[in-house]
């Protein structure tokens, strides 16, 4: 395997409610809603993208959210389980604060080692907020309802659900250049680059559970990091070689994209980091307008009618602020 991953670029998923959506992503979990676009695919429904104040890769979550998504089935052939990195000693306040807001969680793990507070979207997502004492650098996005000190600082890692290990975990190691660091519980986990987190991913090996379903309330793919448009194309080239059915390089305005299936069944993305999120609009004004491909800029007007209303955080909404 000559060309190796750095680790998650993004996780993307269907939700339910684009408004409901927005209020837990951006309030409740307090990420910093960086992108509203649409699904290029299908632009009658939104893209919208949460991270940190960039958008940086590694710290983002995608959803497509649809009004009343018919629900998916957690299963073998996706990613079960989205971990955010959050500080050490931070799950006391989140258990509260999930509390709160009517969210149950389930909090397990080893204190001082890896604990984890597991807890559901609105529409049914398995998310884990994963405290760790070996710290993460990456800056927070900072609110007024989640202060930074105990805020998440990006994406931890992955869980993969599939019926048999060898050939997924061929391609985790060989096809993205990931080293196996051991069994983590009853799964086992695979690290790119130093192995902290926004690098990681578990494999959950359950041969006698259902088949995933891929809707609401589910992952979509898992997208990977790739530093840049030459690395990517060489990339796939490498996995046309191993066999794998590689879609053409798709421009995402953002970074671009490659998607192939793992032999698991995951549908992976592998995207470049070197555009950003900046590119059509400031940074201070991220995720405030609604952004087009110029491709779907000439059909503005037909595309923002069919869409619902957001209700925006008072940090992407101007005249929120002015309340």
């Amino acid at each position: 395997m000559a060309i190796k991953t750095d680790g998650l670029h993004h996780v993307t998923a269907i939700g339910g409610s684009p408004r409901r959506n927005v209020d837990f992503y951006a309030r409740t979990l307090g990420l910093r809603l960086v992108k509203t676009t649409v699904n290029f695919d299908d632009p009658g429904v939104y893209h919208l993208y949460y991270g940190d104040a960039e958008g940086t890769p590694g710290t983002l979550m995608t959803l497509f959210p649809w009004e009343g998504v018919t629900p998916g089935r957690h299963g073998t052939g996706q990613a079960t389980t989205t971990s955010f990195s959050n500080p050490e000693l931070s799950l006391g306040w989140w258990e509260e604060h999930l509390k709160k807001v009517g969210v149950e969680s389930t909090r397990s793990g080893i204190p001082g080692e890896e604990e984890a507070l597991t807890f559901l979207d609105p529409d049914g997502l398995r998310l884990s907020l994963v405290a760790h004492p070996q710290g993460d650098p990456r800056n927070p996005w900072d609110t007024p309802l989640v202060p930074a000190e105990y805020a998440i600082r990006g994406l931890h890692s992955v869980t993969m659900q599939v019926a048999k290990e060898d050939a997924s975990v061929d391609m985790l190691t060989d096809g993205l250049g990931l080293r196996y660091i051991g069994e983590h519980g009853d799964k086992l986990r695979f690290a790119a680059g130093d192995g902290g987190p926004g690098t990681l991913v578990d494999v959950l090996v359950t041969p006698n559970a259902p088949q995933g379903l891929v809707a609401g309330g589910t992952v979509h793919h898992v997208a990977w990091r790739v530093p840049d448009d030459a690395t990517q194309r060489a990339w796939r080239d490498e996995l046309i070689d191993k066999g794998m059915n590689v879609t053409e390089i798709l421009d995402r305005e953002y970074f671009h994209s490659i998607y192939f299936r793992e032999p698991g069944g995951t549908l992976f993305e592998i995207a470049t980091d070197d555009i950003g999120f900046d590119v059509d609009e400031p940074l201070l004004e991220l995720g405030r307008a609604l952004k087009l491909p110029p491709w779907l800029e000439p059909r503005r007007e037909q595309i923002q009618r069919a869409l619902p209303q957001l209700n925006l955080p008072a940090e992407n909404n101007p005249e929120a602020q002015k309340v």
